[in-house]
């Protein structure tokens, strides 16, 4: 009986451990404490504060690690076949929400391989139902401030991720380097989690997306552009997005960039009013966004982007 009563209370802690371990896993809740560390042990070396070099590395650790503590507890859950696409499921975003602009960036060579990606038949978008109604309530938010959505990528294939890791593996193809990633060696994008072998895209209810200003009648100035590999992308870049204060501090980036007041509110308009319709951020992107209650969290889709018939 007493064996019982100790392999429960063992159970017990053990999973209050995985829960702790889950909770503090957390990018957010990572960061500031390895930079605590960084900063103590350049202290005991008689060096005051942290480079803005070590900065980046440091934040790059926080996620790497957040990511591994976080698949290693299966929290991303096990990635399923793509079934046959049941197009009933998803729709295309110039139906769902006729006031949004495209401008589907893979179907173009303006993307930072410099080619059309693999999988984008047509330049259409494509989300779920439950994602595309969403983006139609937040179409309509930003629609009553003067703004419109511009869309970039929503719904991204399996071939298209391939093509992705691909081109992330031919070192010597740095033909977009100057425009998309001016600042990093072509060899650390798996490293630093740039390109990675599955996508929340291929979920099939993520966007990436900007404002576009209808009384300027251009796209509205995010002080960065789309798939910028670089921490000047990161919604906390020069301010705290929790709190949508502006602080101005851009020693992370490594080439001593910055962005105005102005520039990281536009980036907190989108920020807040996707949050308020039912989307997560990502913690390393401004311009992403995933719809929190998705309908295949765990389903990684392969049909083409196309005009669904």
């Amino acid at each position: 009986m007493k064996q019982r009563r100790t392999s429960k209370l063992l159970l017990i802690l053990a999973a209050i451990v995985v829960l702790v371990l889950i909770w503090a896993s957390s990018e957010r809740r990572l960061r500031p404490a390895y930079i605590s560390i960084a900063k103590f042990e350049n202290k005991m070396r008689g060096i005051d504060g942290i480079s803005a070099a070590s900065l980046a590395e440091v934040k790059g650790d926080a996620r790497r690690h957040s990511l591994l503590i976080r698949k290693g507890f299966g929290l991303f859950g096990k990635a399923k076949e793509a079934p046959e696409a049941n197009f009933d499921d998803f729709v295309e975003i110039a139906e769902a929400v006729p006031d949004a602009i495209l401008e589907i960036r893979y179907y173009s060579t303006y993307n930072f391989i410099g080619t059309r990606i693999d999988g984008y038949l047509q330049p259409t978008a494509l989300l779920t139902r439950e994602a595309a109604d969403s983006l139609r309530a937040v179409s309509d938010d930003v629609m009553a401030k003067g703004y419109r959505l511009k869309i970039y990528d929503a719904y991204r294939p399996q071939c298209a991720v391939d093509h992705f890791v691909r081109w992330a593996a031919d070192i010597p193809d740095t033909l977009m380097k100057p425009y998309f990633y001016p600042d990093l060696d072509k060899s650390v994008l798996f490293e630093r989690l740039y390109i990675m072998e599955k996508s929340g895209h291929t979920r099939g209810s993520t966007v990436d997306l900007t404002l576009f200003d209808m009384a300027t009648e251009k796209e509205v100035d995010m002080g960065g552009t789309f798939d910028w590999f670089g921490p000047e992308s990161h919604p906390d870049f020069c301010g705290d997005p929790d709190f949508k204060d502006y602080t101005g501090d851009g020693s992370v980036s490594p080439a001593g960039r910055s962005i105005t007041a102005e520039q990281f509110a536009n980036r907190m308009i989108l920020r807040s009013t996707m949050l308020r319709h039912g989307f997560k951020p990502l913690e390393s992107e401004w311009w992403h966004f995933t719809l929190a209650d998705e309908p295949y969290p765990d389903t990684y889709f392969s049909f083409p982007v196309q005009e669904l018939k």
